[in-house]
């Protein structure tokens, strides 16, 4: 009698974990991925380079997403930076602060959409107008 509940013990203990597991997969497959902010470099091929007196901003296209990342002319000192890009009919995803070297990598779900690049390092800035159409 007491192996019965042991069994029915570890089928139910084995099913519960199963759950979440199956849980934590759906989950991710209904995630909006349309924009995040990333920690690494941007991925995919350097499409476009825009620049003005303090920098450029650098957009990278993979097959689904576009990404772009905002780097000082001349490295060093925190100083105010910013990127931004936003897909046509989309929300702009921005990351702004104070950094030394670059801001971003800020990245969109862009398959088949323009996308509109901002960025600023100090007193200068630059847009994109619609690009990667």
């Amino acid at each position: 009698m007491l192996q019965g509940w042991r069994r029915r013990g570890r089928r139910v203990a084995s099913l519960g974990v199963f759950t979440a597991a199956l849980w934590l997969c759906v989950g991710g497959l209904f995630m909006p991925p349309a924009a995040q902010a990333a920690t690494e470099r941007c991925g995919g091929r350097l499409a476009r380079t825009v620049t003005f007196e303090t920098g450029e901003v650098r957009v990278y296209k993979s097959r689904n997403q576009a990404c772009a990342m905002t780097v000082a002319r001349i490295p060093g000192e925190r100083r105010r930076m910013a990127v931004s890009v936003q897909p046509r009919g989309g929300v702009p995803v921005r990351e702004d602060g104070r950094f030394t070297h670059y801001a971003g990598p800020v990245t969109v779900g862009a398959i088949n959409r323009c996308v509109y690049v901002k960025g600023s390092v100090g007193a200068g800035s630059a847009d994109s107008g619609w690009i990667l159409c």
